[in-house]
């Protein structure tokens, strides 16, 4: 804290917000489960904003197209909930989109979502760290935001990364990279893993561990320094790290290994445990470590208190079924189709609008019976 500068606590009615993390599959009928449950228990379910930060890929000369795939998935698939997905091109320091550009940070600030997914791992950290844009994620996990972080971004977000490409594409020898450790501040040391299953190799390669393989992992392993707890994640998987609740949830098709003190231990969905598993838990309390006007703009962007707007009913699966359907004959133009498969949706009791994001789905108001 600086000379001078008043001291900075969180709001009292704020707590850490959900941190979400995909072994794989955060665009397939697994994500859209975990991202349908998250959005019902965020206090702001109606049009929730959601922001795609663009910087894992930010070296690829298509990351423009990676970040708004990953968007456009989640306008259509969580069509029913009226997201406002905005992707954030905070793509590489020293340029027009650096992740320093005070002008990036609103997307960041009023985002009640963030997601961040593959790239490089490396290159996420030396692009991140210490900037404005990792400030405002911070700022805004630690008021309640959710984090999801998927691949990349969430090896990046470990206290130590394993440099990936390095060392399966190039063939350097495994070592770790200091990383973006946004766990610590809860008093958890994790390092982690995605695509811990992965089979890609098929018998002749062994891919598993994030294309480390076990041997290659286990000489990782062997270099870790301090108590670290290994976070290895299933691909289809995600692990719900309920920050208020204290407890880590698993779902999806396979299940979370965790390795502590030479100690391994093995969570399949649908699991739930206490997140003292994963080292000494304790929630963050201050925020000491983001930037003083980061924070306040942080802070200023907070909705008015009350201002939440009220939950969304369930979409059944008939009607998603319904509503997908209806997408399929918009785009091959069966406009008849189209028209008799929303009149199925209203009649479920569901209204459909098409927007230029993708179909808004909304419970059907019922008319007022007349005097």
């Amino acid at each position: 804290m600086r000379e001078g500068e008043p001291e900075r606590t969180m709001q009292e009615s704020t707590s850490p917000g959900t941190v979400v993390l995909f072994g794989s599959g955060e665009s397939s009928p697994t994500g859209v489960s975990v991202y349908e449950a998250i959005l019902r228990r965020m206090g702001r379910s109606i049009s929730p904003r959601i922001a795609i930060l663009e910087t894992p890929a930010g070296f690829e000369p298509n990351s423009p197209q990676v970040a708004e795939r990953v968007a456009d998935f989640l306008r259509r698939r969580l069509a029913h909930f009226s997201p406002l997905v905005e992707v954030v091109p905070a793509r590489k320091r020293g340029t027009p989109f650096s992740p320093d550009d005070p002008a990036l940070l609103e997307g960041i600030l009023r985002a009640d979502l963030i997601f961040l997914g593959p790239g490089s791992p490396t290159y996420a950290v030396r692009q991140l760290r210490g900037s404005r844009i990792w400030h405002a994620v911070t700022a805004r996990h630690l008021l309640g935001g959710t984090t999801v972080l998927a691949s990349a971004a969430m090896i990046a977000a470990g206290v130590m990364a394993i440099p990936v490409y390095e060392i399966f594409k190039v063939g350097e020898d495994p070592r770790w990279e200091e990383g973006l450790d946004l766990m610590g501040r809860h008093g958890l040391s994790l390092v982690l893993v995605p695509h811990w299953n992965n089979s890609d190799g098929g018998k002749e390669l062994d891919t598993s561990r994030s294309y480390m393989g076990r041997e290659r992992f286990d000489t990782l392993r062997g270099l870790l320094e301090g108590d670290r707890t290994i976070v290895g994640l299933d691909e289809n998987t995600a692990l719900v790290i309920d920050l208020l609740e204290g407890q880590g949830e698993v779902s999806g098709m396979g299940g979370v290994t965790l390795i502590r003190s030479g100690r391994e231990s093995f969570y399949a969905a649908p699991r739930t445990f206490p997140l003292s598993e994963l080292g000494p838990f304790r929630r963050a309390s201050g925020c000491d470590d983001v930037d003083a006007d980061v924070w306040a703009a942080a802070v200023a962007a907070l909705p008015p208190s009350g201002d939440a707007a009220p939950g969304v009913p369930e979409l059944p699966a008939e009607v998603r079924r319904l509503v997908g359907e209806r997408e399929e004959a918009r785009t091959r133009r069966d406009w008849a189709s189209a028209d008799a498969l929303r009149q199925r949706i209203l009649a479920s009791g569901w209204s459909v609008t098409d927007t230029l994001e993708g179909p808004a789905v909304e419970p059907r108001l019922k008319k007022p019976r007349p005097m």
